[in-house]
């Protein structure tokens, strides 16, 4: 346990900061399930999905959830599920 102040506070806010980032990471898995279950009903707003999924994707690697080069890659694999 640390024993000055300042890592005290620090301990605070990094326990903070990492239930916000699982939240966010959280959300996005949730996101990219509702999409694959979408592609594999074949449901009709398949890209208003899409679109909601990207923009969850976009939104993690903004926040720096995960890498930018993973939200590429990510989209890039939705999309050819979405083309198909």
């Amino acid at each position: 346990m640390a024993n000055i102040k300042s890592a005290k506070k620090r301990i605070l806010v990094i326990e903070r900061k990492s239930a916000e980032n699982r939240a966010v990471k959280s959300a996005l898995k949730t996101q990219l399930k509702k999409f694959d279950e979408a592609v594999a009903s074949g449901a009709e707003n398949l890209t208003c999905v899409y679109n909601d999924t990207v923009s969850a994707v976009d939104k993690a690697a903004a926040k720096g959830i995960i890498h930018g080069n993973k939200a590429n890659h990510v989209k890039a694999k939705l999309a050819k599920k979405l083309a198909k």
